[in-house]
């Protein structure tokens, strides 16, 4: 029942808890998420089947989602924050660079785009997110080893409920508390089976 369910800060997403999002599971209705959370996310569990997922390992970018809501954030309309522990062997390290290790750009930006759907799909939104650009992306430093932990933050500026769902986002990544990358105009739609995306959306 709702009731029990871990609300703080008016997070809960009440159109999912209507829905029933999850397959009847409580996890998709909380205003944070493990790893555990995520990995399910990843294996279509959370939202149902045709619907927005998170990539799996080690693709998945973030170890936990640590706030999201439908009324916070820079702009009133929502917010995602989601870190990750960052360790000297992960993966992207070995091979990028050998003997100069540091994180490539694009899976910082990569794990924006993530977030954006994962919202889309927490708030009820139907189909599969796909990453549909961005507007502006700068970089203004390194994650590199000696890192100890990255913290994304997105924004939601507008979420449009036509034929196409669109979340459109701003976001920021900061290494160790200080802010290096800063996104805007982050665009993800949901798209149902079947549908085309179509030029100019």
């Amino acid at each position: 029942m709702i009731g029990a369910l871990p609300i703080r800060n008016g997070s809960i997403s009440l159109k999912n808890a209507q829905s029933g999002c999850g397959i009847g599971k409580a996890v998709c209705w909380r205003g944070g998420y493990e790893y555990e959370d995520l990995l399910a996310c990843g294996r279509g569990e959370m939202f149902g089947p045709g619907n927005a997922q998170l990539p799996l390992p080690p693709m998945l970018m973030f170890d936990r989602i640590s706030e999201i809501s439908e009324t916070g954030g820079e702009y009133g309309k929502g917010l995602v924050r989601a870190e990750l522990d960052v360790k000297p062997d992960l993966w992207f390290f070995g091979c990028h660079f050998k003997n100069d290790p540091v994180m490539p750009g694009c899976l910082g930006l990569d794990a924006m785009w993530q977030m954006v759907g994962f919202y889309m799909g927490w708030i009820g939104g139907e189909g599969r997110g796909r990453a549909l650009g961005l507007g502006e992306l700068k970089l203004a430093g390194q994650v590199m080893p000696n890192v100890r932990k990255i913290v994304y933050n997105i924004d939601i500026k507008r979420v449009m409920r036509l034929k196409l769902w669109l979340g459109i986002a701003d976001g920021w990544l900061s290494a160790d508390g200080e802010i290096i990358y800063r996104a805007k105009d982050l665009r993800v739609g949901l798209l149902k089976q079947g549908a085309a995306l179509q030029p100019g959306t």
